[in-house]
């Protein structure tokens, strides 16, 4: 693996005393790796900067781009932590091969990562709940202009420092016109194309008031999917409720997470379906104790109110110490952070002097 460092690093840029935007700042290198002949090249770690497409680049037309959401973490000594990295690598094959792209391997993902990461640690926040947010992404690269895949692409790793995504619980609500995903769609995968058509209907539901949507099925928009771009959780009856993880629901890794936990601490876990109706007779029988979004990005964010068929509904008004989505977004908080023990092995902490066979043997 080729390496080019930066002459002069950006982070003085930045104020880590106060608010740190979501996606403003990038740390100083990229992983950069391109695919052509049917092989994947040598992957080059290289000082961040800009590309020059040419106007027929495939992914420009036809939308072949995928990517992944990854977070580093730091612990007091500074040590650097990943979470659950092996889930983000399959999901991002996974994703590869619906939209007929080549595979990442193995070596290049996690070998450029974990170079990287030792590069632009001292990006990595120290502050509880902060991290390094990581996107690795790939796109179409070739031409000539036809409705076919690619025979070039170009995968990539950028990293940026986030604070919580979301500092506030969110006013939604229930989409009957629109969705995000279709039976024998690509709903499951982390596709670009799933993300810009959400976006108009979300603009309409925030010109009305509202933070985001929560997604209905496409026949008949009366089952619950998922919260924007989070996977859905709802506490009713003492009762943990989401969406399978089928073809048209993601596969969130904080939603795996999350399941796993509360089965650990025998909390009852139904993976089904919730539909409208359901809700709204929760809600009249005062059953409905949270709800809340979860993904890389939010971790954990509550919901206070919900509109269903132009009636809202409030989510009970609890603290912090009460709310079990708390409980949950603190329990992982921990062991990406290194503050408690991880009973389930999520945690993978990356060596300053990486070798392939002593670092990924662990995986």
């Amino acid at each position: 693996m080729r390496i080019e460092k930066c002459q002069i690093s950006s982070i003085d840029k930045i104020n880590w005393e106060i608010d740190i935007p979501f996606g403003k700042y990038f740390s100083d290198h990229i992983l950069y790796c391109e695919y052509k002949n049917e092989t994947w090249n040598e992957p080059i770690i290289k000082p961040f900067s800009n590309f020059s497409f040419s106007p027929i680049t495939l992914v420009f037309h036809y939308g072949q781009a995928i990517f992944e959401g990854m977070k580093a973490f730091k612990d007091k000594e500074k040590n650097v932590f990943l979470f659950r990295p092996l889930e983000n690598f399959h999901r991002l094959n996974i994703s590869a091969k619906r939209l007929a792209m080549p595979t990442i391997p193995y070596n290049i993902f996690f070998e450029g990562l974990i170079n990287l990461l030792n590069l632009d640690k001292n990006w990595i926040p120290m502050k509880y709940g902060y991290s390094l947010y990581i996107r690795p992404f790939m796109i179409a690269s070739a031409g000539p202009l036809s409705a076919k895949p690619s025979s070039n692409y170009i995968f990539l790793v950028i990293c940026t420092p986030v604070n919580n995504y979301y500092s506030r619980p969110l006013k939604v609500k229930i989409e009957q016109k629109y969705s995000r995903s279709t039976n024998g769609g690509i709903g499951f995968i982390k596709a670009a194309g799933n993300y810009a058509a959400s976006f108009f209907p979300t603009q309409k539901a925030k010109a009305e008031g509202y933070d985001q949507i929560l997604w209905t099925d496409s026949a008949t928009h009366s089952i619950i999917e998922e919260a924007g771009t989070m996977n859905v959780f709802f506490y009713i009856k003492n009762c943990l409720i989401t969406a399978p993880a089928d073809e048209k629901i993601l596969n969130g890794v904080t939603r795996k997470s999350i399941i796993d936990i509360a089965k650990r601490n025998k909390i009852k876990v139904e993976e089904r379906y919730l539909t409208v109706e359901e809700l709204k007779y929760y809600f009249k029988k005062n059953l409905v104790n949270e709800i809340f979004g979860s993904g890389t990005a939010v971790i954990i964010n509550p919901l206070k109110l919900i509109s269903i068929q132009n009636s809202n509904y409030i989510l009970p008004a609890l603290n912090n110490k009460n709310r079990i989505s708390y409980y949950f977004k603190k329990y992982i908080l921990d062991i990406q952070h290194n503050l408690s023990n991880d009973p389930f092995n999520w945690r993978f902490k990356i060596s300053t002097n990486y070798t392939s066979k002593n670092q990924l043997i662990h995986f």
